[in-house]
């Protein structure tokens, strides 16, 4: 009799639980789509995107320096970023293809880069827009025009997929699914300062590492499941504290650091190594003078 009293007991703990996960998958989804059926209204000035040969080549260098390469591949055509099980698949799109829709404008391509937006205004998943909001205009639209002059590719990578558990994740705040909902959208024209080994210069620059390493750059975001937190690049004496410009050079240009560790794959090393020196000169004189966080 009291076995059979605790196996009904047992049976209704098991139908809670199971009804409190259902319940929680249920929210989490709803709230994904809505989250992913949001639309965000873009009101830029026009980008003057001029094909002549040296803006294509700023655009080719901008996106390979800048981390577009590592997530669109070589020549913009897509590919597999990672697939996280239950959480997602992330699969940035080829470009070559989705610039052959005429919905894809010069102004509507822009809105993708700094916004995060598709052309219906609805929001790019994962596209780490926290590290183009203020891209320059002058560079954004080299980067339109280096797409523009990209050879045509066939190439399918697949679709982005952000699955139950990633909406879970996405519901609490743990997972970057729609990163155009934290951003400033107010039109505005954006101008960068001059082109120096100058830590203003630098701060433009180092935009492009605010999506992993925090605004502050303090990092410690993770940012795929089963990664290790992303690194503090302040002057802290446990992480940048004791590095000179040498180091840095050496750590962007080689994937190894001081100490002789190498960095975790998941750092695009590789695309951002290929700064100019100004650039890298620059990124440093800013991040040297940050103040130290833990």
């Amino acid at each position: 009799m009291r076995a059979r009293r605790w196996l009904e007991r047992a049976g209704i703990g098991l139908g809670v639980v199971v009804a409190l996960v259902a319940g929680l998958f249920a929210v989490a989804w709803a709230n994904g789509e809505r989250a992913l059926a949001r639309t965000y209204p873009v009101a830029d000035p026009p980008l003057v995107a001029a094909a002549d040969a040296a803006t294509v080549e700023r655009g080719r260098h901008l996106f390979g320096s800048r981390g577009c390469v590592g997530c669109h591949a070589e020549g913009g055509v897509g590919k597999l970023l990672f697939d996280s099980g239950p959480v997602a698949r992330i699969v940035p799109s080829n470009l070559t293809r989705s610039l052959t829709d005429p919905a894809w404008a010069d102004d509507s391509v822009g809105a993708a880069i700094r916004h995060g937006v598709r052309p219906d205004g609805t929001p790019l998943v994962f596209m780490p827009v926290e590290d183009y909001a203020g891209l320059d205009d002058a560079d954004t639209a080299a980067i339109v025009a280096y797409l523009r002059a990209l050879p045509p590719s066939d190439n399918d990578p697949g679709r982005t997929v952000v699955r139950p558990l990633g909406r879970v994740l996405h519901l609490f705040g743990q997972f970057p699914m729609t990163p155009a909902a934290h951003i400033d959208h107010a039109p505005r024209e954006r101008v960068a300062p001059p082109v120096a080994p100058t830590p203003e210069y630098g701060g433009y620059v180092a935009q492009v590492c605010t999506g992993c390493h925090q605004a502050d750059f303090r990092g410690g975001l993770v940012m795929v499941p089963g990664t290790p937190p992303t690194s503090n690049l302040t002057p802290h004496p446990d992480a940048l504290g004791g590095w000179t410009q040498d180091d840095f050079f050496r750590v962007m240009r080689t994937g190894v650091r001081p100490d002789g560790r190498e960095m975790h794959p998941l750092m695009p090393w590789r695309e951002f190594g290929t700064m100019t020196d100004v650039e890298l000169a620059a990124v440093w004189a800013y991040l040297e003078g940050l103040p130290a966080r833990e």
